[in-house]
């Protein structure tokens, strides 16, 4: 026991060096229109550069390396709008990442100079981006007149259109404001002429939204893309994905949604979607992207997908029991999990989600828990230190009894989102039942114990105050 001790904090005071990054430098971007930042450069450059496109990656992160030739012809094709696209390589610029918040990879801002910074949460295609920022370069609130009146209202599905006298500031400037506020999600115009006030039999100061939908916001059975996903999300409501290939698969399975659509309106939004242009969203709703037609239901509330079995012929009265089940929470919410191992090799514990709540939560031991990518540089220097540590738990009777020593690899999802969307809702620290290490591979600037004496210090200090 005392042996142990003194090795674990003999360890701690030598105070070992941090880990180098692990990922290589970029290729050439010569060719590129995609403006490289670094910490030097990249403040006098938004300064410069009044409407920026900014993306935090890693070199290493498949996600980035998917959106980077979408990236790449979106900022060609802006380029000769003079709006720019630049990107920021965060195991190189660590520093100026945390400083903006980066957490995950790839992280997407808008700025305004430096003052102004929005997260962009649009679809990761070309034509997307271009779409939006070329929304973005317009004026705040652009003037409308008797003769551009129509192709105003025609260049978006939402136009915000205030009729004010040219005197009445305050009007005016509330109006601005809140189309600045409200700018990603609107277009906004504005007139003093009294001519077209009477024309839109209004009086001065009015306000109309011009829209080419009806009533309801969402349609009965629409189309989730780019303009429409963002809608779904804020409605709050389960949202269910029917992914098919061809526009003449999605027309009909639309049809075969509107009776269910209907009949549970109000408590789930219903859609079609491009498998061809977004099938890769499908593995996020733990479907297996390779085989369509698919269908899947995502409660964004609670974070819970309920994959319907791809290996069924989707039929109207499946779906709609499906779907009945699901809303009356009949079905349990699909965990992704690597495969249970079939013996634990080694003083590292392997965890998956499937084993999760016997080997974590329902364990009467402490358990240090590492999240970990088998990728990631930092990881893998982490390794014979992890490794060291188990076995000096696993060597020693006494805490071999009260701890165990674990890791778990979280599905990739977990670098997109931020979050352990994938993993079961206990994934959270509950002192004093579980102690985490979080390696936080997706966020390399934030600190974490690199050495085995300092985690086997948090250990016994953990084990001390539960005494």
């Amino acid at each position: 026991m005392r042996q142990f001790r003194d090795f674990a904090f003999g360890l701690a005071a030598l105070g070992l060096t941090a880990l180098a990054s692990a990922s290589e430098a970029p290729a050439s971007d010569a060719e590129s229109h995609v403006h490289v930042l670094e910490k030097a450069t990249f403040n006098d450059f938004m300064e410069q550069h009044p409407l920026v496109m900014a993306e935090f990656y890693a070199p290493w992160c498949g996600h980035c390396k998917a959106l980077a030739p979408e990236y790449e012809v979106a900022a060609a094709e802006l380029k000769e709008k003079n709006i720019l696209l630049a990107k920021i390589d965060c195991t190189a610029e660590s520093e100026l990442c945390k400083e903006y918040d980066v957490e995950g990879y790839p992280t997407i801002k808008i700025f305004r100079g430096l003052q102004n910074v929005k997260p962009y949460n649009g679809a990761r295609k070309s034509g997307a981006i271009s779409s939006f920022m070329s929304k973005q370069a317009l004026p705040t609130v652009s003037q409308v007149t008797m003769q551009n009146f129509e192709d105003v209202k025609a260049m978006d599905k939402v136009v915000v259109v205030g009729y004010f006298a040219s005197d009445d500031k305050t009007s005016n400037n509330t109006f601005h404001a809140v189309a600045e506020a409200l700018r990603d999600d609107f277009l906004f115009s504005a007139t003093s002429d009294p001519e077209m006030a009477a024309a839109a039999n209004v009086k001065h100061p009015a306000v109309i939204l011009y829209k080419d939908f009806d009533v309801y916001s969402m349609p009965l059975v629409g189309e989730i893309g780019p303009d429409t996903y963002n809608s779904y999300m804020g409605s709050g409501l389960p949202l269910g994905y029917l992914f098919a290939e061809t526009p003449e698969e999605r027309e009909e399975f639309a049809a075969m949604l509107k009776p269910i659509a209907k009949k549970y309106k109000g408590r789930i939004n219903l859609g079609t979607i491009d498998a061809k242009a977004y099938g890769a969203h499908s593995d996020n709703l733990n479907l297996k992207p390779e085989k369509f037609p698919a269908f899947a239901i995502h409660n964004p509330a609670e974070n819970k997908k309920f994959p319907y079995d791809q290996e069924k012929k989707i039929t109207r009265d499946d779906l709609g029991a499906f779907v009945q089940a699901v809303l009356n929470g009949e079905i349990e919410a699909s965990i992704k999990s690597e495969p249970v191992p079939a013996s634990q090799e080694g003083p590292v514990t392997v965890v998956v989600a499937h084993t999760y709540q016997e080997i974590v939560i329902d364990s009467d031991k402490d358990v240090l828990l590492e999240f970990y990518a088998p990728w990631c540089g930092h990881c893998k220097a982490l390794a014979p230190k992890y490794e060291q540590l188990a076995k000096l738990y696993a060597d020693d009777p006494e805490f071999a009894s009260k701890v165990i020593i674990a890791r778990l690899m979280p599905p990739q999802t977990m670098c997109q989102t931020k979050s352990r969307d994938s993993q079961p809702s206990s994934f959270s620290l509950r002192a004093p039942k579980i102690l985490q290490l979080s390696i936080k591979a997706c966020a390399p600037s934030r600190s974490w114990p690199s050495s085995c004496g300092i985690m086997a210090n948090i250990v016994l200090t953990h084990m001390i105050r539960r005494k």
